[in-house]
């Protein structure tokens, strides 16, 4: 599964980004934020804009990590 590496909310409210901040400037939606909030990935826009504000790649932001699955029988 695709996941955050971090809190995404908490990073840009530590570089002066909070959610008046963001709805005002028309950076993020309130839809967008609470889907963040939640964990859940957003629109390839969104990332793009994330990454654009926060600085950073796709990479830095997001990484896979291998679900519990298993074992196939032989």
């Amino acid at each position: 599964m695709i996941q955050y590496k971090f809190n995404v909310m908490e990073k840009l409210k530590e570089i002066g980004y909070n959610s008046k901040r963001l709805r005002d400037e028309k950076l993020l939606g309130e839809s967008y934020m609470t889907q963040l909030r939640r964990g859940n990935l957003v629109s390839w826009k969104t990332i793009d804009t994330l990454c654009r504000l926060l600085n950073c790649q796709v990479g830095d932001l997001v990484e896979y990590v291998a679900e519990d699955t298993p074992e196939t029988a032989e």
